[in-house]
């Protein structure tokens, strides 16, 4: 599955980096989420990086004939409307596991947000794992991991260095493409930058 995974994104033009944190477990962001070809090309790199990710869905994808499918390519439904203790057992499932690693999509949907969604964050502290910095170029078509996050703890220190990598990444419907914020919660002053960041050409 690896080499034609590789094979078939040579063939669309897409180029791949292999920047792969060196441990085992690890949560892997997935951005940009704007589009559903995103899954695709994702599912694509994720084989052509030769792992077996798990990722997390909106709980109704895996409805119907396809839902079996899903869960074998690794999916864990969500409902997203329930707030059930979700990241802690995500956490203890990595800790029952010699190996896992959790594509999660920081927007949570295609469309725009003025936020990012923390789980994927608070997910790598509990669990004690790093963050792989995975991500979907469609401006340059490069997929793949970049760079590797080791949590502090302080979640707007280490978003600025998220901010930093994703700042000239594209979308392929950059109009869905918002900031890469924290939520309000966290204080206007966190999210400073980001503002800046509006005016860059990429978001």
């Amino acid at each position: 599955m690896k080499t034609l995974s590789r094979f078939i994104l040579s063939l669309l033009g897409w180029q791949l980096e292999a920047n792969l944190p060196s441990e085992k477990k690890f949560v892997i962001i997935g951005a940009f989420h704007t589009s559903n070809w995103d899954f695709v090309i994702g599912i694509l790199g994720m084989w052509a990086l030769g792992l077996k990710a798990s990722w997390v869905g909106k709980h109704t994808l895996f409805r119907g004939p396809l839902g079996p499918l899903f869960k074998r390519m690794g999916g864990i439904p969500v409902d997203r409307t329930l707030h059930t203790g979700f990241i802690r057992r995500v956490a203890e499932l990595y800790q029952s596991r010699q190996q896992m690693a959790l594509t999660i999509a920081a927007e949570g949907t295609r469309s725009k947000t003025e936020y990012w969604k923390t789980g994927f964050y608070f997910i790598a502290v509990e669990a004690g794992v790093p963050i792989a910095l995975g991500y979907l170029d469609w401006g340059k078509k490069k997929v793949g991991i970049g760079a590797t996050l080791y949590p502090t703890g302080d979640i707007k220190r280490d978003f600025e260095v998220i901010r930093d990598f994703y700042r000239d990444k594209t979308g392929l419907r950059p109009e869905n493409q918002g900031p890469i914020a924290l939520p309000p919660k966290y204080g206007t002053d966190a999210n400073q930058r980001s503002a800046d960041d509006q005016q860059q050409p990429s978001l």
